[in-house]
């Protein structure tokens, strides 16, 4: 009898570099004493996080899998793991002056973001359902905990509770869906579910297998908080510890948001015309609600919750577009469009909870939209770099977010999606107000009691590079345009 082989482990080198890390931290933490043991971790948690961008890059040579086909590399896992490693570790940097203040020196909380972060990759990288379910799982009980971290916050505990009652459910509506399409075609690798589709030959899939791909979205638009499965988000998103907030708003979307492209032009690939209307209607109906719901908002958390809501919904126009199964052009296109806006995306996100880690008044946090007011005249800089994220999450020339909705808005009429083109625009166009809204508190109102002036070097080392990123890109934006046409491009190679 032969002995089994080894896997090649390289292609996951990263992963396992994150796995010891977070077992190491765990033990040190037990065992380091004195009150700056959180500190110290956090740090060395973001130098593991950004140690894994470069040895994911030596460890990758085209495409590659492991674990017998259940792990897959290439330059599309790659761009987007860059974006939700960048992410996790600018929330930990962010994070630690918000939690000395707030008197929670635990250090689990960045440990327990490293986790939820192999989650997130390991998800990004599944060629198998039930690889990919096991991840999820890895990342959302990670996520649950983090959510309700403050405990002596009645706001954090309930957070936490909404989001682990609704994101079990989300997590049951998925693996259901999975036993379908597992009982129709026999498999759940990713590879084996392509070729049995293509070979229906344009024949309609059975009933069971549209309704299992139904369940799977319905799980997969609870993860991204798209409509109708948005309903955790501005509850979780208000009552979550600020720094939690900001990491539920980018890290876990992105990695949810390239899974979703994954599966729905892999194996279900050949099922477009059965995915891409339901895409098409989660698209208008995140970017309607995201657009009028936050119009009446006062807590700027909850507002940018829905503004979350809305931007996934401009997102998925990219995936809409790749639904046209006829045209490879197009459907790169669509992807790429896709790309570019949730690359966008993240640093515009981090940038504005930045500037709302900041809104401290005698060392307690607010989060009224009204204490932004007169803002310009006690604290100039912050009202300057707040007020370009918002210009730039509206879409307004000549700042990143602009390119971004110029780049999906162009794969829809490409894909000849006129109509969801111009309700995306329309949409742009109201969703304008509220960002709009906050400049006009801060320029134009009259002062009240003054901000705390004192900013962390972090969260301005954080500011400076999420601000000079929105303005460069629109000026040399080929970096950010040709990674995202290398990773479409990689992910319909066969």
């Amino acid at each position: 009898m032969q002995p089994a082989a080894i896997p090649d482990l390289t292609p996951a080198l990263p992963e396992i570099v994150l796995a010891v890390a977070t077992l190491f931290f765990l033990m040190l933490g037990v065992f380091m004493r004195g009150s700056n043991n959180a500190r110290t971790i956090s740090y060395g948690c973001i130098i593991v996080l950004i140690l894994a961008i470069p040895l994911m890059l030596v460890s990758t040579d085209g495409s590659v899998s492991t674990f017998g086909g259940v792990f897959v590399v290439n330059e599309y896992t790659v761009f987007i793991k860059i974006f939700v490693l960048l992410s996790a570790a600018s929330v930990i940097l962010i994070s630690t002056d918000y939690l000395k203040i707030q008197a929670i020196r635990f250090f689990e909380f960045p440990v327990l973001i490293v986790l939820a972060t192999l989650g997130m990759m390991l998800m990004i990288s599944a060629n198998d359902f039930l690889g990919v379910y096991l991840a999820i799982e890895l990342q959302s009980l990670s996520l649950y905990v983090i959510a309700a971290f403050q405990k002596d916050s009645a706001r954090s505990a309930e957070a936490g509770l909404k989001y682990f009652v609704l994101g079990a459910l989300s997590s049951g509506l998925m693996l259901y869906g999975i036993s379908l399409i597992y009982g129709f075609a026999g498999s759940t690798s990713f590879d084996t579910l392509a070729n049995v589709f293509n070979d229906l030959n344009g024949e309609l899939p059975s009933a069971g297998v549209v309704v299992g791909l139904v369940f799977i979205i319905a799980g997969f638009a609870f993860k991204v908080s798209a409509v109708p499965f948005h309903m955790w988000t501005p509850d979780v998103y208000e009552g979550a510890p600020t720094p939690v907030t900001a990491l539920f708003s980018v890290a876990p979307k992105i990695a949810a948001m390239g899974l979703i492209i994954r599966t729905m032009v892999g194996p279900f690939g050949d099922l477009a015309d059965q995915w891409q209307q339901i895409i098409i209607f989660m698209s208008i109906a995140s970017m309607g609600l995201g657009a009028f719901a936050a119009i009446n908002q006062s807590n700027i958390k909850r507002m940018m919750a829905y503004s979350s809501i809305g931007h996934m919904g401009y997102a998925l126009i990219g995936l809409a577009a790749a639904g046209v199964v006829e045209d490879m052009t197009i459907r790169n296109h669509g992807i790429q469009g896709m790309l570019v806006y949730l690359g966008i995306y993240v640093f515009m996100n981090i940038g504005t909870f930045s500037c709302i880690l900041l809104m401290k008044r005698d060392g307690r946090m607010v989060e009224g939209i009204d204490d932004l007011a007169g803002l310009s005249k006690t604290n100039p800089g912050l009202a300057l770099i707040f007020s370009i994220f918002m210009f730039s999450m509206a879409g307004i020339p000549p700042l990143a977010g602009f390119l971004g909705k110029l780049y999906v808005f162009e794969a829809a009429i490409h894909a000849e999606l006129y109509t969801l083109a111009i309700i995306g625009v329309l949409t742009s166009v109201v969703g304008a107000f509220y960002y709009i809204r906050i400049v006009k508190v801060m320029y134009f109102d009259s002062p009240i009691e003054a901000l705390d002036s004192f900013v962390s070097i972090e969260i301005k080392s954080v500011l400076i590079i999420t601000g000079f990123v929105i303005i460069f890109l629109i000026f040399f934006p080929m970096p950010l345009i040709s990674g995202a046409e290398n990773a479409a491009a990689a992910l319909f190679l066969k």
